[in-house]
């Protein structure tokens, strides 16, 4: 990602050190929160980190809960933060363990949700960092493409790459998605483990917003 101010990096992570909780979580488009406050999603496959990046950028280890209890990966799930931005935690993709049926009807949700939610201003989509773009994650993509929401592809888990690699990872997936009409033009490069990337992304969300701390 390009350089940030230092100015901007210390205001994200004031925003980000507000309180942040857990409202809700959907199983039916009927009961979406009204759209009242700017909302920011995250999508990915099931196993990819939603949680603990969600984590990571709130400073809070146990906000989301991590994959291991699937039950939550078929909502979508709301976090609020103080009342100023909502973080919201798309159904996984390619989780197999679910029926073809089940399947269908968390990521048909999700699908609505991107379709009519005006508050919406940016997708995050996340990409494990050790294996790139791969074919389950195409449809995601058409999927954010159709609904003509914005959205940055963001790599995770970047702690296991070696020296170099993550560079190149995130040149070679700019350059994957860099004709697609709906795709932000930068790749964020982050590790929840370490720390890596975190400040940069809340001070991307931060100007995609439009939220001030």
């Amino acid at each position: 990602m390009s350089e940030v101010d230092p100015e901007h990096l210390e205001a994200a992570r004031v925003l980000f050190a507000r309180q942040a909780t857990f409202m809700l979580g959907c199983a039916k488009i009927e009961q979406l929160p009204e759209p009242d406050l700017p909302e920011i999603a995250f999508a990915g496959r099931s196993n990819v980190g939603k949680s603990s990046l969600i984590n990571a950028l709130v400073g809070m280890k146990g906000l989301a809960r991590a994959s291991n209890e699937p039950g939550r990966t078929r909502e979508v799930n709301f976090f609020d933060l103080d009342g100023k931005l909502r973080l919201v935690d798309l159904p996984g993709y390619g989780w197999a363990k679910a029926s073809k049926g089940e399947v269908k009807r968390f990521q048909n949700l999700g699908r609505d949700y991107l379709r009519g939610r005006v508050t919406l201003k940016r997708v995050y989509l996340l990409i494990d960092a050790r294996h790139g773009l791969k074919a389950v994650d195409t449809e995601a993509l058409d999927a954010l493409d159709l609904a003509a929401v914005s959205y940055q592809i963001v790599l995770t888990k970047a702690d296991k790459l070696k020296k170099g690699e993550g560079e190149r990872m995130r040149e070679a997936t700019l350059k994957a998605v860099s004709k697609r009409p709906a795709a932000f033009p930068e790749v964020a490069l982050t590790s929840s483990e370490d720390g890596d990337g975190i400040p940069e992304l809340r001070a991307a969300i931060m100007t995609a917003t439009g939220v001030e701390p």
